[in-house]
């Protein structure tokens, strides 16, 4: 019931930004609480960030903390994430999630994006 898209992926160098943006359609976008989450090669799908329906609320991986900014813009239906000071190991497929509540689970979450490829290179 809920579609998520994500966009802002691509190739940058070490230390450089990128903003990863979220766009969702045919529910209420704004009564979801939104996640990011990352999985890079051989290894398991990992929480990024999260954020209340109201973006009030916000929570980071340690590993992400002081880089990653995430933020929504409820008119839009949009939720953001901007990722500073990029590192390698960040390279990853980025997907956005929508739950109920906001969460470092991803048994937490109802619906997923199709996933947007980020690449830092050294």
């Amino acid at each position: 019931q809920v579609q998520l898209v994500e966009s802002g992926g691509g190739l940058v160098q070490a230390g450089g930004s990128l903003r990863l943006s979220c766009a969702a359609s045919g529910r209420t976008f704004s009564r979801y609480a939104m996640g990011w989450f990352r999985q890079a090669p051989g290894k398991e799908r990992e929480f990024v960030s999260t954020i209340a329906w109201s973006g009030g609320s916000t929570g980071y991986a340690d590993s992400v903390k002081g880089r990653f900014t995430i933020s929504r813009d409820n008119a839009k239906n949009t939720v953001y994430l901007q990722m500073n000071n990029l590192k390698p190991e960040d390279t990853a497929v980025y997907y956005c999630a929508a739950g109920q509540h906001p969460s470092s689970s991803y048994n937490s979450y109802d619906y997923w994006g199709q996933g947007t490829q980020v690449t830092v290179s050294s």
